[in-house]
């Protein structure tokens, strides 16, 4: 089986799911042909760190160098010296949290704006590319598969929603509203006489990530997805939501198993413990299986 949208992916039983589902998607009704990506490790790569925790670093070392009393806060000193015991002391939930206070009462369009000047400037550590380079050209070209046949394709993030959003359309093709992530809440106030929003540093609800992630789905979107993509135990719930859809499915798993080309690891959830692997839940249930090294032909786009 073929399709000339997908030549990036090996000839194989995960590229025939693929195809046989694209297939079958004239079938189904275009308000129900919604899809579903998670973000870290399943369109862009997550190693040796998120890339929102870079930018969150970038950021502080930036404003450290114009606001030397920032190096007295204890989070951000151990940042700022690299002192990973002490950020493992401290939890990498309390250091994210602080490094979020350097965003506190800007607007969103100016959060916005500092994201993408982070791409613009910033190469990954490991593979010297942009960071928006970063993304798996194997997925870049399913989301385009999908798009050509009728498909809302969303991004459904444990990330904050903002920095998804500011590169979402030119990344992925994804549109903003179409991004469902972490959420910061905001405070209305007026500015020169008009209303302004600013970010303060508390969540709205939970982090995007298990079970929230079906029900910021439905809150945000309004349909249930036929197609999920994900790569850690934190998308479990959302592949198993879309894949017992009474409509044609699809639930991808992601495997980093290609040490050589990116990263081989297990993927874990950021918020809780799961007892199973992700590998393994796809095997229970019947989830197809995306092998980075033996399913891809290339992993990145060319520079």
């Amino acid at each position: 089986m073929t399709d000339p949208m997908l030549p990036s992916w090996r000839p194989g039983a995960t590229r025939d799911a693929l195809v046989e589902f694209l297939a079958v998607a004239d079938q189904i009704s275009p308000e129900q042909r919604v899809a579903v990506f998670d973000n870290d490790g399943t369109l862009w790569c997550e190693k040796p760190r998120y890339a929102q925790l870079d930018f969150l670093i970038w950021q502080l070392q930036h404003s450290a160098s114009e606001r030397p009393e920032l190096n007295d806060v204890a989070e951000y000193r151990a940042v700022l010296e690299g002192d990973q015991a002490a950020i493992a002391g401290f939890g990498l939930e309390r250091v994210a949290f602080a490094l979020l206070g350097l965003f506190e009462n800007i607007e969103p369009e100016v959060f916005e704006q500092r994201a993408r000047i982070f791409f613009a400037e910033t190469r990954h550590p490991d593979h010297d590319r942009p960071y928006d380079q970063m993304v798996y050209k194997p997925m870049l070209e399913l989301l385009a598969a999908l798009e050509s046949r009728g498909f809302s394709n969303c991004i459904v993030s444990g990330g904050g929603t903002e920095f998804v959003r500011a590169i979402s359309q030119q990344v992925y093709g994804v549109p903003q509203e179409r991004v469902v992530g972490t959420l910061v809440t905001y405070r209305l106030t007026e500015r020169n006489g008009g209303p302004v929003l600013l970010r303060t540093t508390e969540l709205q609800g939970e982090v995007n990530e298990g079970r929230a992630k079906i029900e910021n789905i439905q809150t945000a979107l309004g349909r249930r997805p036929i197609l999920a993509a994900g790569n850690s135990p934190g998308d479990a719930d959302m592949l198993d939501y879309s894949h017992t859809s009474e409509l044609p499915s699809l639930a991808l798993a992601v495997d980093h198993d290609d040490d050589e080309r990116e990263y081989a690891y297990e993927s874990v959830a950021g918020t809780f413990d799961s007892d199973e692997t992700m590998q393994d839940m796809a095997t229970r249930l019947g989830w197809v299986q995306i092998s980075m090294k033996h399913d891809w032909a290339t992993i990145f786009p060319a520079r």
